[in-house]
């Protein structure tokens, strides 16, 4: 058959591989001036910032009667302001009275001072304009709601600089610090102000404190490192009972931090406390990637990590189902690897545990903010220039949404008050942050939270799209109440595209803190639910109403719950085998990499 003729007067367009795959070398001017706009913005889209905004105050100009709205809000809030500030002329102690309280995680107003006049009228006056924007960046029909939030996010962010808390003459507890101290205090922050300055010019990581090394005093449990490859190293703990369940447990955490999360201080130690439960334990490590590795994938992760992590453990013990355990993004591919596993019948799981890790995340909280079109492409430029996203980079988003307390209370006590940083393991953990492949960062933005694929059925493994309703080994999900990484609500949908057999826990903390919850740790509670194969779903609010808090940790109902789903004793494996010797001591060397 004759090709349709080519109307006159108009050229084909270009190939969509030669715009994409293969896109003009000219454009690499583009990416550059892009990556260096990115580098000035912290990886910021300054689209995406033009975007929000335009989208709001567009709606909100056409929108007369909200305006109106608004405008009483701001009226009712100065009305509360004047009763308040009339009540505390008369009432000495006010407190009660106060009409606006800050956010639970908000800590710069916990000084009893700022229950005291004029302090408190400035405390009062900061927390209202925050509740008028509030209201002024939601509820506004035609506005994208992530629009609004973003707005929303980025006024907090301005409003935080300017609030009573950061200022000596306006912060009660700063005064008080400056009366005790004789003025020393400012002297003492200026000292820690420039050291700050200083490591930061230097581009040198900060030496952990005495008493805080790793593999001396935290991410301490006896083991050995069994298998290397280019990604990851493996470690077996070394057993502290004399039997122990036949089933080994794999760990698999997130490759955006250290592994040692799960291996703080020997007695809070999630590890530690799984191989004294009688457990033989392994975890992943993995490595700290170089601009030389910017090209590894997710697929990499799934194949030539947890996959290969799983045939490392079957070959030093045979014949044995294995328990898996996925902390954070680390349980988000645990929960890939084990759907492609179900559907091509490997059947090599005896359970799956997901640890504050999402399967959907279409309501993965505020990091949805750092997530859009115009942003993944910024980020992609950025990280093509570099070959990763840097650690500064990543630690630096989550800091801002929680800006009040893990910036400017920080700043304020070390600078103001002039205190040093009390240290702590997790706080050094924290300090001690990896990068992420430039491949990998912006295959999981874009086919997890920007396209949702996993839980959208378009998510596709070896060409072939997988689903999570297809794994049938037990399930033990744990969520954190205040967790701003991953919700819980979000991380309870696992239950909605999951029909097998599942326990379901919500603990008290965040996303760090509630899962190192261990045994005797003080003001801990928990929720505990099951959910038997083929149940009908029930949604989080009825869930949570129907599932009374537990005092204490929830690790003892889990090694209750592995138990349950293990064999009987038996005499400990030997460490490594014939074909996976030993290649040195836990923690290994890729842990230490910078």
């Amino acid at each position: 058959m004759p090709s349709k003729p080519r109307m006159p007067g108009r050229a084909a367009p270009p190939a969509q591989t030669d715009l994409v795959a293969n896109p003009h070398p000219h454009r690499n001017i583009d990416r550059a001036l892009r990556a260096g706009l990115a580098r000035l913005t912290g990886g910021l889209s300054p689209h995406a910032t033009a975007a929000a905004l335009s989208d709001w105050g567009q709606h909100l100009a056409r929108a007369p009667g909200r305006q109106m709205e608004l405008a009483e809000r701001a009226g009712t809030n100065m009305a509360k302001l004047w009763a308040y500030g009339m009540h505390t002329m008369m009432t000495p102690d006010a407190a009660s009275a106060a009409p606006f309280t800050p956010r639970p995680y908000d800590h710069r107003f916990t000084h009893p001072g700022w229950a005291k006049p004029p302090f408190n009228l400035w405390q009062q006056g900061f927390l209202a304009t925050l509740d008028w924007w509030d209201a002024a960046t939601h509820d506004l029909p035609g506005m994208q709601e992530k629009n609004g939030e973003r707005v929303n996010f980025m006024v907090r962010q301005m409003l935080d600089m300017v609030s009573p808390s950061n200022f000596p003459a306006t912060n009660p507890e700063i005064i008080d610090r400056i009366k005790s101290s004789g003025g020393e205090n400012l002297r003492a922050g200026q000292a820690n102000l420039l050291a700050d300055i200083l490591e930061l010019a230097e581009h040198a990581p900060k030496p952990a404190p005495e008493g805080y090394q790793v593999g001396k005093d935290i991410a301490c449990t006896p083991g050995k490192v069994v298998y290397r490859n280019d990604i990851f190293e493996l470690i077996q703990y070394s057993p502290q009972t004399e039997t122990v369940h036949p089933e080994p447990v794999l760990i698999v955490p997130a490759w955006i931090m250290k592994y040692y999360i799960l291996d703080l201080s020997p007695q809070n130690s999630l590890i530690n406390w799984l191989v004294g439960e009688g457990h033989t334990v392994f975890t992943i490590s993995w490595c700290n990637p170089t601009a030389a590795q910017a090209n590894l994938g997710l697929e990499d992760y799934r194949t030539r990590g947890v996959m290969a992590a799983l045939d490392a453990v079957e070959t030093i013990i045979p014949d044995q189902k294995i328990h898996a355990v996925g902390y954070c993004l680390g349980g988000t591919i645990l929960s890939i690897t084990a759907a492609a596993m179900a559907r091509d019948r490997d059947d090599r799981l005896a359970s799956i545990t997901l640890l504050a890790a999402q399967t959907d995340f279409t309501e993965a909280g505020e990091l949805l903010l750092f997530v859009d079109e115009s942003q993944i492409a910024f980020l992609t430029d950025l990280m093509w220039e570099q070959g990763y996203l840097d650690q500064k980079q990543m630690v630096g988003a989550f800091r801002a949404i929680r800006s009040e307390d893990l910036v400017w209370t920080r700043a304020v006590r070390r600078y103001l008050m002039g205190l040093e940083d009390m240290p702590t393991d997790m706080g050094v953990w924290n300090a001690d942050a990896t990068r992420m492949p430039a491949q990998m960062h912006t295959e999981y933005l874009r086919g997890l939270f920007l396209e949702n694929r996993l839980t959208a059925g378009r998510f596709a493994i070896d060409g072939r799209v997988i689903a999570l309703k297809d794994i049938k080994v037990p399930l033990f999900i744990v969520s954190t109440e205040s967790d701003h990484i991953a919700p819980w609500k979000s991380v309870y949908k696992t239950k909605l595209f999951t029909d097998g057999d599942l326990h379901f826990v919500l603990t008290k903390g965040g996303h760090n803190g509630g899962i190192v919850s261990e045994p005797g740790h003080g003001h801990r509670h928990y929720r505990i639910g099951h959910r038997p194969a083929g149940a009908l779903y029930m949604d989080p609010d009825h869930w949570l109403a129907e599932h009374p808090k537990k005092e204490g940790s929830w690790w003892p109902e889990w090694g209750d719950w592995l138990s349950r789903h293990s064999g009987a004793p038996t005499a400990p494996p030997k460490t490594g085998s014939d074909t996976l010797p030993v290649l040195g001591p836990a923690p290994g060397t890729y842990v230490m990499q910078a």
